[in-house]
C-alpha cells in the first residue's frame, strides 16, 4: 500500500495534566504516514482523486487547536480516528511530539498505529 505523509506538522494547543500546563499553549509536531491506494490520482492527475494532505492537515490544525486533554495518548487516539474517519484512509501511523516537555530531552510523545476493520 502506497503512503501519503505529513511530517512536522506544528500544532499549538493546550494539553497536559499539571496546573501550569492547563494555562498555556504549548506546541506539538505532528508526523503522519497514511495508507492510501495512489493509482487513480496518479492515473488522473486530479487533485479530487488524491488524499488531500492540505485538506488533511487544515483539518487536524482545527480539530487540535480546539482541544484540551491531559494526555498526549488521547489526542493521539482521537486524530487517528478522525483521519480513519474522514479521509478514507486504510490505515494511520502517527506521531504525536512534546518538545521541551521533559529536561534534556528534545522531545517526548506517542506513535500509535491504527486502521480500519475490512468492510468499514
Amino acid at each position: 500500500m502506497d503512503r501519503v505523509f505529513i511530517e512536522g506538522l506544528e500544532i499549538e494547543a493546550l494539553i497536559g495534566i499539571y496546573d501550569w500546563e492547563r494555562r498555556v499553549r504549548q506546541p506539538l509536531v505532528f508526523d503522519i504516514e497514511m495508507a492510501f491506494d495512489n493509482r487513480r490520482p496518479a492515473a488522473s492527475d486530479r487533485i479530487e482523486d488524491t488524499l488531500d494532505y492540505k485538506a488533511v492537515s487544515k483539518r487536524l490544525i482545527g480539530y487540535v487547536s480546539q482541544t484540551d486533554f491531559g494526555l498526549v495518548e488521547t489526542l493521539a487516539e482521537r486524530c487517528a480516528e478522525l483521519i480513519l474517519d474522514e479521509f478514507g484512509v486504510h490505515q494511520v501511523r502517527l506521531k504525536l511530539s512534546k518538545p521541551g516537555a521533559v529536561r534534556g530531552a528534545r522531545a517526548v510523545g506517542v506513535i500509535i498505529e491504527r486502521g480500519r476493520a475490512e468492510g468499514g
